[in-house]
């Protein structure tokens, strides 16, 4: 299970540039997430990476070996893509060891390592049936089976839970993790949701216009976002932005605004003193709000009640915000709220380069 390293990859389809000169390594037997928006060239990445789409220039290293050019058998990687590509003929036992048999694999190691991998998925009572035959959540643990079987070094999925209900994106999710924790491979995981980026990755990749904006923990990507981007993609629900600027009042830095004065710890206000430009962009998560009767008083436009949290909708400084709040008593629209901000949970964003300050 080697380091696999991208290094100044580029991809381009004619004139069109895809992916620019990126680069990221991903150790052995971590659970790496490639995130962001459609089109933001997390697919292509993985698709290089797979040896099914070209690399126009960098290199894809496996351990010390450049596999840039090579075909996707001699890669050593076992892929599973959103569709689940079953063979309709064929029992889930034969789905899965159909590489196997292809490499002239002999019968007992084939059935040993299918009875193990079908064991690992729950898969046992389902080896003689077709997929016809099964419902969604299991042809997909079927195509996950078939690459297991196979014993690579690294697995690539390419949105495989995008074709699942809610419920068994959930089921799914869990079982990734586990199985993740159990094989120790290397995984290389593509979705455009965030959550699912959350809870699998040891590391998330978020991408824009095929350039890396952020890799890290989900915690770091979380707390420390590097920029206005990757602050408003990871989070549910997401963070609001305010217009706001720097004032100094009584020896304390005040992020203030229309209808908002918010005073900054002294540790950031000391950062911010080579900040030269006053206006900001105020980043604050809907967790940051407390109820407080000193807090900013907010009238509530719809409140989303959904047991054991609500997610209220109000306006502050000229633009919708959203707040996250436990519900001991369901707060009703029309309400009038007081909410104070946790100071160091806020975030600050330069408005024209969009990094954080």
């Amino acid at each position: 299970m080697p380091e696999i390293r991208l290094q100044n990859l580029r991809k381009d389809y004619g004139a069109l540039t895809v992916i620019e000169d990126l680069n990221l390594s991903m150790a052995d037997g971590e659970f790496t997430v490639l995130v962001g928006p459609s089109g933001c060239g997390k697919s292509t990445t993985l698709r290089m990476i797979a040896g099914l789409e070209s690399v126009t220039d960098g290199q894809i290293m496996i351990g010390d070996r450049d596999v840039s050019r090579l075909e996707p058998k001699e890669r050593d990687l076992a892929m599973v893509f959103q569709d689940y590509a079953l063979y309709p003929h064929m029992n889930v036992a034969r789905n899965m060891s159909f590489a196997l048999r292809l490499a002239k694999m002999g019968k007992s190691e084939i059935n040993k390592r299918v009875a193990e991998v079908a064991e690992t998925l729950d898969l046992t009572a389902y080896l003689d049936r077709k997929p016809a035959e099964l419902s969604g959540g299991q042809r997909q643990r079927v195509a996950m089976g078939r690459a297991l079987v196979r014993d690579a070094g690294t697995f690539l999925f390419d949105e495989p839970l995008s074709n699942l209900d809610a419920k068994l994106r959930g089921q799914m999710r869990a079982e990734l993790a586990l199985m993740s924790q159990r094989i120790k491979k290397n995984m290389i995981y593509v979705t455009h949701d965030q959550v699912e980026a959350m809870t699998l990755g040891d590391k998330i990749v978020v991408m824009k216009f095929g350039q890396i904006m952020q890799s890290g923990t989900p915690e770091d990507l979380y707390r420390n976002p590097a920029n206005k981007f990757v602050a408003g993609f990871i989070g549910s629900p997401t963070m609001n932005f305010l217009n706001a600027e720097l004032v100094e009042e009584s020896g304390v830095l005040h992020a203030q605004g229309a209808g908002f004065s918010i005073p900054l710890p002294a540790q950031r206000a000391a950062s911010l003193q080579s900040h030269k430009r006053r206006n900001v962009h105020l980043g604050i998560r809907p967790s940051s709000f407390t109820q407080s009767d000193a807090g900013i008083p907010m009238k509530i436009i719809l409140s989303e009640y959904i047991g054991a949290q609500s997610v209220l909708v109000s306006e502050l400084g000229g633009e919708r915000i959203s707040i996250e709040v436990n519900t001991v008593a369901p707060i009703k629209a029309g309400e009038t709220r007081n909410f104070t901000v946790q100071a160091d949970e806020i975030h600050l964003f330069d408005p024209q380069t969009e990094a954080a300050l």
